[in-house]
């Protein structure tokens, strides 16, 4: 591949369950054109991936958020998967990281569930993008105009639908992220009311794997039980306690 990337630094914003696919996939193609990448998390150490509903592989973190830059960064890759974007949407830090790409005019790559950041972190309104469909409404409900296609690019922001969209998604990113790409966008069609409609059934696929997902070993419930036994807020207990 031509590096086109040379010379670029890439942070990659992603939690413990991002879509292993949508982080490494990309990740590996813009290293592949020269750039650097860097996962950017909330903690040190190893972040888990996830296949759709089930535990993947973990991915090494370089940074968190309170020591990244994001002046040290030329661009920003948001993964999806149903558990990260959740969890960076709820921290004011990694708002506050993504925020610094926006207003920087860098361009910012997402897909799936991954523009839920975005509108956490108040950047979607008059803009048009993609998601994966169940994240709709919520883009809508930011101020968004939502089109249901492989890649949407607006100004600094490219994203796609989902892990069926990587192939188009990565081609897109990487002209993107190159030194001196045009951002122009077109914000006098960016209207909610000309968005894509909504879904009318979930996909198949996922409603398919947790059909067939195996159950749950005593070993992972007790994990669990033991998890929420040490992390639950205190509040939540005390709403146990009181309902006993």
């Amino acid at each position: 591949m031509e590096q086109k990337l040379k010379g670029r630094r890439i942070a990659a914003l992603a939690a413990d369950g991002f879509e292993k696919v949508e982080l490494t996939v990309p990740m590996y193609a813009l290293q592949l054109a020269g750039a650097k990448v860097d996962v950017v998390s909330l903690r040190h150490g190893r972040i888990r991936g996830v296949n759709l509903h089930e535990p993947a592989s973990r991915v090494g973190v370089d940074k968190t958020v309170d020591e990244a830059d994001p002046n040290a960064y030329d661009a920003l890759l948001l993964p999806g998967g149903f558990i990260n974007p959740d969890l960076l949407r709820q921290s004011q830090r990694a708002r506050e990281f993504v925020r610094a790409f926006d207003t920087a005019g860098k361009p910012i790559a997402s897909l799936c569930h991954g523009p839920w950041v975005l509108a956490s972190a108040g950047l979607l309104q008059g803009r048009t993008l993609t998601s994966w469909p169940g994240i709709r409404d919520d883009l809508v409900n930011a101020g968004a105009k939502w089109l249901d296609q492989e890649v949407v690019r607006d100004g600094n922001l490219v994203t796609s639908r989902g892990p069926q969209d990587l192939k188009p998604f990565v081609k897109e990113v990487v002209e993107q992220f190159a030194a001196g790409a045009p951002l122009q966008r077109d914000g006098a069609s960016a209207s909610p009311e000309a968005s894509s409609p909504q879904a009318n059934e979930p996909p198949k696929i996922v409603i398919e794997a947790m059909r067939w997902m195996p159950r749950p070993s005593f070993r992972t419930i007790v994990l669990i039980a033991l998890g929420f036994a040490l992390f639950a807020p205190r509040s939540t207990k005390r709403c146990l306690r009181w309902s006993k």
